[in-house]
């Protein structure tokens, strides 16, 4: 069974930074893409960022970029979201997830309808 368990989140002051990790079990995570949503309270689940099976690729949704650096350490099956300058408007619930078919690439991860696995998600509050 797969299992994913974030960690990290917390309260900090704008323009702080925050290390989100997600440590997966139950199968090789190596071979899947994974990503990092969020969910503000009152809003739909939103893509963050994404990152293929190998590492070698990222993709990010527009707020995230230049800000936010997913990486993945794929030895110890656990995937980071490092988050610098952070604004009130990152306040959400972040959730890990992964791709369930293995081999794709980073973009796979914000198509609409894709089967993933989830995380439960870690707080994060930014406070201004």
């Amino acid at each position: 069974q797969v299992q994913l368990v974030e960690s990290g989140g917390g309260l900090v002051q704008a323009g702080g930074s925050l290390r989100l990790s997600c440590a997966g079990s139950g199968r090789t995570f190596s071979n899947y893409a994974m990503g990092w949503f969020r969910q503000a309270p009152g809003k739909e689940r939103e893509f963050v960022a994404a990152i293929s099976w190998s590492g070698r690729r990222t993709y990010y949704e527009d707020s995230a970029n230049g800000r936010f650096t997913i990486s993945r350490d794929n030895a110890k099956n656990t995937l980071y979201l490092e988050m610098n300058s952070l604004k009130p408007e990152d306040t959400a619930a972040y959730y890990c997830a992964t791709d369930t078919q293995e081999y794709r690439g980073p973009s796979t991860m914000v198509q609409p309808g894709l089967k993933k696995n989830w995380g439960q998600g870690t707080p994060v509050t930014v406070s201004s």
